[in-house]
């Protein structure tokens, strides 16, 4: 079974040892990803909807990069900060998974790796599950 290693090519993968994504045989597993754009840049700061709709989209890429599509994910796992709000990210998250719906968690933690970080989110795809 071969493996293959996505990256985003942020410098942090280097230093910490992750893959964006990391694909084995038709598995595809998505770290957990941020609403960081580029380097450094936080998207919807105070904003936990508009978080997650980047998070989404981001996940998206790091699949289609991997072969796989929203449409595979078998699994999400959702964490948030203490002051973010679990209805907006379920919304969003719905708009998105509502007819796939894969099994799903979602819970609240001490906090997230940084201060204007309300969520982070990893997936889980089975390439042709969507079929």
């Amino acid at each position: 079974m071969s493996r293959r290693n996505i990256s985003s090519g942020t410098e942090y993968e280097k230093i910490a040892g992750y893959s964006r994504a990391v694909r084995l045989g038709n598995v595809v597993h998505v770290s957990g990803t941020t609403a960081t754009e580029g380097a450094d840049k936080i998207v919807g700061v105070g904003d936990s909807g508009a978080q997650t709709y980047f998070i989404i989209r981001k996940i998206e890429r790091a699949l289609n990069e991997a072969g796989a599509s929203l449409n595979d994910v078998v699994r999400t796992r959702i964490y948030l900060a203490p002051d973010a709000d679990w209805e907006a990210v379920a919304r969003v998250h719905g708009k998105y998974f509502g007819q796939i719906r894969p099994a799903n968690t979602l819970l609240y933690i001490h906090a997230l790796v940084g201060e204007d970080y309300l969520v982070e989110m990893e997936a889980e795809a089975i390439i042709s599950a969507g079929a």
